[in-house]
């Protein structure tokens, strides 16, 4: 089988370190009746790590030679491939079986790292675990705590649905071609009981807030709250929006979400 030229528009850097996968399938640890799907597959190296233990996984892929070439690498009674964009996939789609929950995971091309977050985010009461490899700087950004630079609107939306955490990093050295930034494993699991919030009015808080990083919350709020409703939802009107936490931000969104 020829040799695969890794796409720039397709944002690929396929991972070939034996050793680096076989340290995500253990974080993962696949069961034989999983329900898992992977994102991304590319030239099946980790998809060959994660099917020893699985009865039956799904892949979707959207590059047409690669789909070619994971139908010739692997048994069709085994591996299920969805040939497509995975931002416009339903993955609510695939078959999970009774009293099961789907689990996810990918080598997610950073280009659409942000968006395939929050496409995800839509079925994540349908989800037991994703495990993702992202670039490091997203992951840092997706688990930051308030008070530093990291800690944003990605932070605040992500965590109100997850509990996250960055599992280990993964050198350029283990991609081909190497990518010129370090990579981070992270694990996502779907908050059981998540704080009670309208997504809609949570989502725009955050993005005003957020817009104007270097203003205190007072003035990066102004013309959606008064200083008055900020302090009486438990905010500093003094911080900036990267020193207020999820608890805060969700307390703001139920104020303005709130009757008169």
């Amino acid at each position: 089988m020829k040799q695969h030229i890794a796409r720039k528009r397709f944002g690929q850097n396929f991972l070939h370190d034996t050793y680096v996968l076989e340290n995500i399938a253990a974080a993962i640890a696949p069961q034989p009746d999983d329900a898992m799907v992977e994102i991304g597959p590319g030239l099946g190296a980790m998809t060959a790590q994660l099917i020893k233990g699985l009865k039956r996984m799904h892949v979707v892929e959207l590059d047409r030679d690669l789909v070619a070439r994971l139908q010739k690498t692997f048994d069709p009674a085994k591996l299920t491939i969805h040939a497509g964009d995975a931002l416009k996939f339903d993955f609510a789609t695939i078959p999970v079986p009774p009293g099961q929950k789907l689990r996810v995971v990918g080598n997610l091309p950073y280009n659409i790292s942000s968006p395939l977050l929050f496409h995800l985010a839509e079925i994540a009461p349908l989800v037991q675990d994703q495990h993702f490899m992202l670039q490091k700087e997203v992951v840092e950004r997706m688990v930051a705590e308030p008070g530093g630079k990291a800690f944003g609107r990605l932070s605040v939306m992500l965590q109100w649905r997850y509990d996250m955490a960055l599992l280990f990093v993964v050198p350029p050295t283990a991609f081909d071609p190497p990518p010129k930034v370090e990579s981070a494993i992270v694990r996502m699991i779907p908050k059981a009981e998540r704080l009670a919030c309208d997504q809609a009015t949570l989502e725009a808080v955050v993005m005003k807030a957020f817009s104007q990083r270097r203003k205190v919350i007072r003035n990066c709020l102004a013309g959606m709250f008064t200083e008055a409703q900020i302090i009486e939802a438990g905010v500093d009107p003094t911080l900036r929006p990267e020193a207020i936490g999820l608890e805060r931000y969700v307390a703001l969104a139920n104020l303005l979400k709130s009757p008169e």
